[in-house]
């Protein structure tokens, strides 16, 4: 490039001042050596040379802010920015009814004002720092399936919340072998996204009816009816006369057809894959710390986590044009719903309320630490009781996780030693107390500014600024210290308050 950059400045003064042979010999010469277009080449040769100027960026979300939305992505379990745009202002106000937060109203007003492609810049960075694929991976018939009529995925229409969308997942681990491994059972209501999981010990058509009766039970409102695919142990006679015994309307997809059960299929991924990972899991002990993840999620789910819903798709020849309705939660979405009942939604209204989005995401960690260490080593850690200032030290935690890649112990790869000790000498350990007393006076000032005055007050250790990178990382990081206290307020002296105590 830089090349191509003198060759445009040597010949554009000879192009300007030749005469039309010549110009056309230069063209010619030109387009042979650099490739350009014939057009654009002889535009390049008319312009006048650029005029480099230096201009400052107005920056309207700065550091503050930055640090803000990575702690509230953390708490929405780094959900997309469409989906947290929508979030903000719920979980803003639920972490301070809780006193997980305590933004400076400058940058309060930011963060609930940011857009959903700004918030996607900004956290840019921290999610380049996450390493790790998802996989997918896929399951089939009964002779009762006869009598089951079949509903595609153009058949739900609007349907009343109560029909759901079920499947299956098998925890085993990688490719299907043989084995009883654990299983979980996902339910998923169409009308508002409302999902719940169910830990199974294994594929059994009677356990299937126990996780029926419990999800009954934990419903916000009745459930009318179940759409499932045509797995063996849905097209069984069990199952089929727990239905028709309980009212309920029971469906099936097409063979083959894994967009019939779009609604759960999704949330196979982006619920139990995402909570679970691919690990292996077989036994009563994964069962029973499975069962533990999903009544720690369930809540966080339904009511801290939006997502979105088809609105209408047209197809204009092989051109799919789909439009959504903006990012709302199952919680949400049932109390907008004009068929639930004014006692679910009040009771809905209440408990969201009493929820504390920042618990249940430390509970969630918890459950999936004792689930991770029983796919990789067979048997979990003892856990000792959460305390209120274990939750307090978890917040803090949120607005740096994002520097160690993965978050979620499920998916964490197995971790190496990290390199703590120093392999030189701290250059500034004598001189930072007085580079600190600089940036209290002057918060503002630059590093280089910064060096220069050790430069005059020590040049027989500073004179060749061999240290220039050091310090500002140094200074960056002394920043944005300062940056998160202003963040959380008085959170810090709280906590420390409360650990003395």
């Amino acid at each position: 490039m830089a090349t191509r950059k003198e060759l445009i400045e040597a010949l554009r003064a000879r192009y300007g001042g030749a005469a039309q042979p010549e110009k056309t010999k230069i063209l010619d010469e030109f387009v042979a050596l650099t490739g350009y277009h014939r057009k654009h080449a002889i535009r390049v040769l008319r312009e006048e040379a650029a005029r480099t100027e230096t201009r400052t960026r107005n920056r309207l979300y700065d550091e503050a802010v930055r640090q803000a939305l990575t702690l509230l992505w953390e708490a929405a379990d780094r959900v997309c920015g469409k989906r947290l745009k929508a979030l903000i202002p719920m979980l803003v106000d639920a972490m301070e009814r809780h006193g997980h937060l305590d933004l400076d109203p400058v940058v309060k007003t930011k963060v609930l004002q940011v857009s959903a492609a700004t918030i996607d810049r900004v956290l840019a960075d921290a999610r380049s720092h996450i390493d790790g694929k998802r996989r997918r991976r896929s399951g089939v018939g009964a002779a009762i399936r006869r009598s089951i009529p079949v509903r595609t995925f153009a058949d739900w229409w609007d349907p009343a919340p109560g029909f759901l969308e079920i499947d299956m997942v098998e925890h085993c681990g990688g490719p299907k072998t043989d084995g009883d491994y654990v299983h979980t059972l996902t339910l998923t209501d169409i009308a508002s996204g409302w999902t719940e999981c169910v830990a199974m010990r294994m594929r059994d058509q009677m356990l299937v009816i126990e996780a029926f009766e419990k999800v009954t039970a934990d419903l916000p409102f009745e459930m009318l009816g179940i759409d499932s695919d045509n797995d063996s142990t849905f097209m069984s006679q069990a199952v089929f006369d727990y239905c028709k015994g309980r009212g309920l309307e029971q469906t099936r997809s097409r063979p083959y057809k894994k967009n019939d059960q779009a609604w759960v299929e999704q949330k196979n991924g982006a619920v139990v894959r995402r909570l679970v990972g691919y690990g292996r899991l077989s036994g009563r002990e994964a069962t029973k710390a499975l069962a533990q993840l999903y009544e720690s999620s369930r809540l966080y789910i339904n009511f801290f986590q939006p997502s979105f819903k088809l609105k209408s798709k047209t197809r204009d020849g092989a051109r799919v044009h789909k439009v959504y309705f903006a990012p709302a939660t199952p919680c949400e979405r049932l109390v907008a719903h004009s068929g639930v009942e004014p006692a679910i939604k009040e009771k809905l209204t209440a408990q969201f309320k009493r929820l504390d989005p920042v618990r249940l995401l430390q509970e969630i960690r918890s459950a999936q630490q004792t689930l991770s260490e029983i796919a990789a080593h067979g048997a979990p850690k003892e856990v000792m009781p959460r305390s209120a200032a274990d939750v307090s030290a978890f917040l803090r935690s949120l607005s740096s996780a994002w520097t160690e890649g993965e978050v979620r112990p499920t998916h964490r790869k197995q971790p190496k030693a990290k390199h703590w000790w120093r392999t030189r000498t701290d250059p500034f350990a004598d001189a930072w107390p007085v580079i600190e007393g600089w940036l209290i006076a002057e918060p503002s000032i630059a590093p280089k500014a910064l060096m220069d005055r050790l430069v005059a007050m020590v040049p027989e250790i500073y004179d060749g600024k061999a240290q220039m990178r050091t310090l500002q990382r140094r200074v960056k990081a002394w920043r944005s210290e300062r940056v998160m206290e202003m963040v959380l307020g008085g959170l810090r002296k709280a906590d420390a308050a409360a650990v003395e105590a």
